[in-house]
């Protein structure tokens, strides 16, 4: 998306990348403001980490492939700051798992869901949910809780990216099956995720896809037995561990 000539030999590119195409989100109209901060915030996290995927998360977004596999009625999310770093990927993982996508925003106009729509459709989503928002999500007084029925009203399974905690908790509520992507092992949306996903999201959701692919044949069997062994509580534990204590190379 970004036209900035970053060379990709630059220590900071993939980091420097990123914050160009957020600040060029803002500026179509895709972004909220308010996204710059949740940017720096998960960047400072992401530093921590090494920026890189760590095992823990790696093996997160293998069962969260398996999840979106087996799930009846998946539905991947979609904010400003998601739409403007990786609207290509989550298309194509949307093709890898059978899953509709659904706009989602806290700072909703009905001109910035056009906008992000559109942006989708660019990028080769053809179906694009979140518009119509004729339901609701119990417990939210804010525009968040603007749901579509078929959407994720209706479903099993929700990807949720990037920090979104009182949604995240509510989703809970409605015994959905969360998968949320947080760099923030702390947070609320990490810590109510059925499957926490400590990773940057333009790595997550490419590997999330590499992962439905290898598991597109897999039996019903399969996919639950990747799914029992999961540790939810020792995933954050690991992704707290690497943050305070990991060695990366800073």
């Amino acid at each position: 998306m970004s036209d900035i000539d970053i060379p990709e030999s630059h220590p900071r590119y993939e980091s420097l990348l990123t914050r160009h195409r957020i600040e060029e989100g803002v500026a179509a109209g895709i972004t909220s403001q308010q996204g710059l901060i949740a940017q720096g915030r998960g960047e400072a996290f992401d530093y921590l980490l090494g920026e890189e995927t760590i095992p823990s998360a790696d093996a997160a977004e293998r069962v969260a492939a398996a999840y979106l596999l087996a799930a009846d009625h998946p539905v991947l999310s979609i904010n400003g700051n998601v739409a403007a770093l990786v609207p290509g990927e989550m298309g194509e993982l949307a093709a890898a798992t059978g899953a509709d996508i659904e706009i989602n925003l806290f700072n909703r106009t009905d001109e910035r869901m056009e906008t992000i729509a559109a942006h989708l459709r660019d990028h080769g989503i053809t179906e694009v949910k979140g518009l119509t928002a004729d339901g609701r999500i119990p417990g939210l007084d804010h525009e968040r809780a603007k749901v579509d029925a078929d959407g994720i009203g209706d479903a099993d399974v929700v990807l949720v990216p990037l920090e979104d905690g009182d949604r995240a908790e509510a989703l809970g509520e409605m015994d959905k099956i969360e998968l949320v992507i947080d760099l923030n092992p702390l947070s609320r949306s990490a810590q109510s995720a059925t499957v926490p996903i400590i990773d940057n999201v333009i790595r997550a959701v490419p590997n999330m896809t590499a992962h439905a692919r290898e598991l597109q044949d897999a039996s019903d069997d399969e996919l639950a037995e990747i799914i029992e062994q999961f540790d939810a509580d020792g995933t954050l534990a690991a992704a707290e561990a690497a943050i305070r204590d990991g060695d990366a190379d800073l």
